[in-house]
């Protein structure tokens, strides 16, 4: 591969003569199947060649939707590409620049390639799509608070969506420091705004999609995006940011709903920025473009994967660009992108000062001692008559305290700003685990942690069992990802998820429901009494720790 200018030249396209040959290639961390040769498909960036993965299933894995941003245009805005040739989707892109996951975490799904050159997108589409399909588009944007996460880890595949008719994207934005630096001359160099690369990023990849979905048997006016945790957090500033008005027709927010948060001002970003190059020893924007990327890797802070590293946190600002004001001023204006939304959060992903009661006893002498003379309408709000009910009510206190909250917030803001509908849902099915011995989680006591639902959305249940035994599901767990996958593509029909199997009701004030995914799909109340009463009465100390089960590394600081 060779760079001229703007153009990317590619080893040309194999001879459908090698292509005919059924051949498996170990490529990163994906088994493909060559069975079929698939024709070139014509791009905004050039011709794209794929492959069927398997029966029924074809792929282009690591297309480029942007010039690698390295060189002087690492912290600069994603630049259109384009290439000569037919480029080989053949194997996924490399993740961005981060640390690397250890061997024996519950995500980890093997060894993946990691560069500054990590710009690269999937698609995978029923093997008989063509350019006429029309056929609902998913797109997935990953979590890892912002400093970690790829789009080829193998519970964010798309093949079982593209065995259901619907068309599932991913790929990769610039995280950390690399993803999120603001800096005085980069807001001198770039007409005054600086920052949000992470989002940039994203929103090149949503144009991209408009522009050239169709030929892969998408239908541009279907696309819903979906994040799960900080990957939630990037769907919401699409969701605000002007920029991307247009670009998707539904969206959905897994573990991370939190809209009218104040932001952080591009002031501020600037001022990280220059921390950043203080850190770093250089005195110039150019000095900084030339430290090696794992340099910078090593003043960021960094809390995941097993990583305890003291260090220069960036985030998105408000950059006047991107998103040009904060969010309550956008929707003050009722300047949101209108779509309608799913505000989704797992049962046992949160925890309170209560999570720790066991008993009736231990339970209310927490309650008196955070609420004192309030503790009985606390006890009044959250009722526990046996030791048997206080961990069911632990748990309903951490929601209303967190994600179940947050979700309401985001329906009631949805209700007052725009016309389309808000629907709220929670998964609360355990995983039932396999032999292997995880480090970063206790099988024995882990709940709907976070990022389980990921997998029951996308069909990629068997990911765990790649290297070892890590879960043994049964049929009941296969028939409730196959309602949830069919509930996602409907979505993406029609901004309902409603389906047979799913009778899903939109939230509203007068019906506060939410879709729960356990045994099976049911709805039940989002706990309105309990939600109002803990606004109003704040729990006096804050959970010194992650709850049971949540996976550091997968999720953010949301």
């Amino acid at each position: 591969m060779t760079f001229q200018g703007a153009k990317i030249l590619r080893t040309p396209a194999i001879s459908r003569l090698a292509l005919a040959v059924a051949t498996t290639l170990a490529v990163s961390n994906v088994q493909a199947q060559v069975v079929d040769p698939i024709e070139p498909i014509k791009t905004n960036s050039g011709l794209v060649a794929g492959q069927v993965l398997e029966p029924g299933v074809k792929a282009w894995l690591g297309i480029p939707f942007a010039k690698p941003p390295t060189q002087d245009l690492r912290w600069q805005p994603p630049q259109p590409i384009s290439w000569d040739g037919t480029w080989n989707a053949d194997r996924l892109g490399p993740e961005c620049i981060q640390d690397l996951r250890p061997h024996n975490i519950n995500h980890y799904f093997a060894e993946e390639p990691t560069s500054e050159n990590c710009l690269y997108m999937n698609v995978w589409a029923p093997e008989d799509a063509t350019a006429t399909s029309k056929l609902p588009v998913v797109v997935f944007i990953y979590g890892g608070g912002g400093t970690v996460g790829s789009s080829g880890i193998d519970t964010y595949a798309g093949q079982e969506i593209a065995k259901k008719d619907a068309i599932f994207v991913n790929f990769n934005y610039r995280v950390g420091i690399l993803g999120f630096m603001a800096h005085p001359e980069l807001s001198a160099e770039q007409d005054g705004h600086s920052g949000n690369y992470a989002y940039l990023d994203q929103n090149a990849a949503l144009k991209w999609i408009n522009e050239n979905i169709e030929q892969f048997g998408g239908d541009p006016e279907r696309v819903v995006i979906m994040g799960q945790s900080a990957g939630a957090r990037a769907v919401t500033e699409q969701i605000y940011s002007p920029l991307s008005a247009g670009l998707f027709s539904g969206a959905v927010m897994s573990s991370g709903c939190t809209w009218d948060i104040a932001g952080t001002s591009l002031e501020d970003g600037e001022k990280t920025g220059l921390e950043v190059q203080a850190a770093l020893g250089v005195d110039s924007l150019e000095a900084m473009r030339y430290v090696p990327a794992d340099k910078i890797l090593a003043i960021q802070n960094e809390t995941q994967l097993g990583v305890s590293r003291s260090g220069i946190r960036t985030s998105g600002v408000i950059d006047g660009y991107f998103m040009p004001k904060s969010q309550a001023e956008i929707q003050d204006a009722g300047e949101m992108n209108d779509v309608p939304i799913i505000a989704h959060f797992n049962r046992d992903e949160a925890s309170t000062p209560f999570s720790a009661a066991k008993t009736v006893a231990e339970y209310e002498a927490l309650a008196s001692e955070l609420y004192g003379e309030n503790a009985e309408a606390f006890l009044a709000t959250f009722p526990v008559a046996s030791d048997d009910e206080v961990a069911d009510q632990t748990t309903a206190i951490a929601l209303a305290n967190r994600h179940a909250k947050n979700a309401v917030g985001c329906a009631e803001i949805q209700s007052e700003v725009n016309e389309s509908p808000a629907f709220i849902s929670m998964f609360s099915r355990k995983h039932t685990f396999g032999g292997f011995d995880y480090a970063d989680i206790d099988e024995s006591t882990v709940g709907a942690y976070h990022t389980a639902d990921i997998p029951f959305w996308f069909g990629t249940l068997e990911a765990f069992n790649k290297f070892h035994n890590g879960r043994n599901w049964s049929d009941d767990d296969r028939a409730l990802s196959n309602d949830m996958m069919d509930s996602l593509i409907a979505f993406a029909s029609t901004g309902n998820p409603a389906t047979e199997a799913v009778a899903w009701e939109l939230w509203s004030a007068e019906n506060q429901m939410m879709m729960e995914f356990a045994d099976g799909a049911e709805l039940v109340s989002v706990n309105p009494k309990g939600i109002d009463w803990l606004a109003a009465n704040p729990i006096p100390t804050a959970p010194a720790v992650p709850a049971p089960g949540r996976i550091e590394g997968v999720g953010p600081r949301d």
